[in-house]
């Protein structure tokens, strides 16, 4: 890959520009970026990359094109884009959704130009270049999405350039992506946003200075909850479907604790809190986390 374009640097997008420098995957890496605080930054920083003003300079040079911004943005981006692409040139993103996306691609981008998205299972509460970290893909998960019109070539090649960025990487149609997706990722940042309104909500009612007494639970939910809300409201309404039935299985799950708990049913709650401990276990095991106790040092 001799040059790359990598379109919003957040977070990710600046964390891939570290990691492109570092395992010298390009030979040029062009950044274009709308947001002058971003901007500032990334200069401050002496970020790796040429700062493309105008998105055409950096469409026209690239062999790779990776978008890192909210999804709702992509509409507009494949407008702005269309007219200087190469047949040639490939396009990913590293959006958390896969259908509604897909369909904004299959309908506005053009005919002869291919974009294989992909999804890299990284990333963290805050957001910015300034937080941005080369080895934040070390060993983990990258999706790759095939559909019917997914050339081959161009999964290869984004394959390898995953791998490079050191991430494992597995591949997904865009419907299997968005349902297991819908109940790992979306459901669990869904529950932390609500269980903290909540908990602003009691503090209203109650009159109690409750952030104040915030225990384990509640601090640990409030880090998920501090993720950025454009990038979210773009995920819950771009996986809507899967989501909402995501939402229904934990209301019919937590009614069903909610009747344990008035009844005192001893025999039944127990049997759930210890199913629900083997969960914590397998992903120990399958080393998605280690098994060292974390008490908010990290």
């Amino acid at each position: 890959m001799k040059k790359i374009l990598i379109i919003g640097c957040g977070l990710l997008g600046s964390s891939l520009l570290r990691r492109i420098q570092k395992k010298k995957i390009a030979n040029k890496i062009y950044i274009y970026e709308k947001s002058n605080s971003n901007l500032a930054k990334i200069k401050r920083l002496k970020l790796p990359g040429k700062i493309v003003k105008k998105l055409e300079d950096g469409v026209k040079n690239s062999d790779l094109i990776i978008l890192c911004t909210p999804m709702s943005e992509y509409k507009n981006l494949i407008f702005k884009m269309n007219k200087f692409l190469s047949t040639k040139t490939i396009i990913t993103d590293i959006g958390s959704s896969k259908l509604e996306s897909s369909k904004i691609i299959k309908k506005y981008l053009r005919k002869d130009v291919f974009w294989t998205q992909s999804h890299p299972i990284t990333g963290s509460e805050v957001s910015g270049p300034e937080h941005g970290k080369h080895d934040i893909f070390e060993k983990k998960w990258c999706v790759l999405i095939k559909e019917k019109n997914t050339k081959k070539n161009h999964l290869k090649i984004l394959n390898n350039f995953w791998k490079k960025i050191g991430s494992k990487v597995v591949v997904m149609t865009p419907e299997k992506h968005d349902k297991i997706f819908s109940m790992t990722s979306h459901l669990p940042h869904l529950i932390a946003y609500n269980l903290v309104k909540s908990a602003q909500d009691f503090e209203k009612i109650q009159n109690f200075n409750l952030i104040k007494y915030s225990a384990g639970g509640l601090r640990d939910f409030s880090r998920i909850a501090a993720s950025n809300e454009i990038m979210w409201r773009d995920i819950f309404f771009n996986n809507k479907q899967n989501i909402s039935k995501a939402i229904d299985l934990f209301i019919k799950n937590l009614n069903s604790f909610k009747k344990d708990i008035n009844s005192k049913n001893n025999k039944s709650i127990l049997k759930k809190l210890i199913q629900t401990k083997k969960v914590r276990s397998k992903i120990i095991k399958l080393k998605q986390d280690i098994d060292k106790p974390d008490f908010g040092r990290n």
